[in-house]
């Protein structure tokens, strides 16, 4: 089970097609819908599942089976005929859902409009349950906040909790926290309370054994999180410095392509991105097709990851220039403006939405420049790269 929910997640990302429009169209493959755009208000009922990405998710259409939807803010107020899973900076849950709901971002709420006919399992900075839930609820945040009816069992872990005026438990309560609080009588009997002190790693302990068979949340320490930056940020720089030795020439051209013409190679990347995805589901759509689909998906993953190295290079070696660098400069010297350059827009990520998008951009500014000299040596149209003398490149000048 949580392998089949993790894996139809991530095959929304693998089969939606990067869409400029802005009313993008669902794609309709073996009865599920598939829709991603920067804005969608999707009202057309789903026959299976609905899986959406995007940056403004309004999903309203009835499903019949399961949602699942990724973006920046999302809203799902249609009925659900299974469960919804839902990830983004905002999430909210207006619908009838016959499933499970489980959700997760920096603020998550159930409306007092939803019906929740199974589990919620919610976890945020702010978690807010104001719709009924039939079945059991176990959420956890910074703060969380229950005012609604629920008929099976709590169990809440946040450093403030608590209970609205609609809030009423029919089964049992279990609270981690770091302090007893009162628990209203109304709410729920003393008898039926447990009050477990958060100590130390408890609170992940306690999200792990409630949430069963789903993943684990890991405990993000700062070691870690500067370990695994500096690891990923490592294997760029190790992969971009092999292609700068091993194919100086390749990396020259790529970076004179984006040089000549930024606005037009970063519009040559999106549509490049966009043949890639959209090849997922074409590929599907016939049995021949189907055992190339996870070739595509690396394809895609690898294009991405050049991409990026590739953008933060092409930016790097034109800042370098535009300081007085050399023309051609030394092995060193590209190493160095690679390593700042990747170093400073990994740092970008850091910056909500603006880091983002900047990033976004140099990957189009990376896959662009591939897809132009592609396309170049596709229809023998390259030609041979002069400096202003007329005279041939040098092979280091990269």
């Amino acid at each position: 089970m949580r392998f089949s929910r993790q894996f139809l997640i991530s095959l929304a990302f693998a089969c939606l097609p990067l869409s400029s429009v802005a009313d993008p169209m669902p794609v309709n493959v073996g009865g599920d819908s598939y829709i991603a755009g920067p804005s969608i208000t999707e009202r057309d009922p789903a026959g299976r599942d609905l899986l959406a990405m995007g940056l403004d998710l309004d999903l309203g259409g009835d499903v019949a089976d399961d949602v699942h939807a990724i973006g920046f803010d999302v809203a799902v107020d249609g009925s659900v005929g299974g469960d919804v899973v839902a990830a983004g900076a905002s999430v909210q849950v207006d619908a009838s859902v016959a499933g499970d709901v489980t959700a997760s971002g920096f603020t998550v709420r159930t409306s007092p409009d939803a019906q929740i006919d199974g589990n919620a399992r919610l976890a945020g900075a702010t978690v807010t349950i104001e719709g009924v839930v039939s079945g059991a609820v176990v959420a956890a945040g910074a703060d969380v906040e229950l005012n609604a009816i629920v008929v099976g069992d709590v169990a809440l872990t946040g450093a403030r909790l608590r209970f609205g005026p609609d809030a009423r438990i029919d089964g049992t309560l279990t609270y981690t926290t770091d302090a007893a609080i009162d628990v209203p009588e109304r709410v729920i009997s003393a008898e039926r309370v447990t009050f477990r002190p958060a100590e130390g790693d408890d609170i992940w302990d306690e999200i792990r054994s409630d949430w069963g068979e789903w993943a684990s949340p890991v405990e993000l320490t700062p070691w870690r999180v500067v370990g695994g930056f500096l690891i990923n940020l490592g294997l760029f720089i190790v992969i971009g410095a092999i292609f700068l030795s091993l194919a100086p020439g390749t990396v020259r051209r790529l970076r004179r392509s984006a040089d000549a013409r930024p606005g037009m190679v970063i519009l040559t990347g999106a549509i490049g991105l966009s043949i890639l995805f959209g090849a997922v589901p074409i590929a599907m759509l016939s049995v021949v097709g189907l055992p190339v689909v996870p070739l595509l998906v690396l394809l895609i993953l690898v294009t991405w990851l050049l991409g990026y190295i590739l953008g933060a290079y092409i930016i790097a070696m034109a800042v370098m220039r535009g300081f007085g660098g050399a023309e051609s400069p030394t092995i060193f010297m590209r190493l160095l403006a690679l390593a700042i350059g990747v170093t400073a827009v990994a740092l970008l990520n850091f910056i909500p939405v603006i880091g983002w998008m900047a990033n976004f951009a140099l990957v189009l500014l990376g896959v662009g420049a591939i897809t132009t000299v592609l396309f170049d040596t596709f229809l023998g149209r390259l030609e041979p790269e002069l400096d202003q003398g007329l005279a041939p490149l040098a092979p280091s000048d990269t």
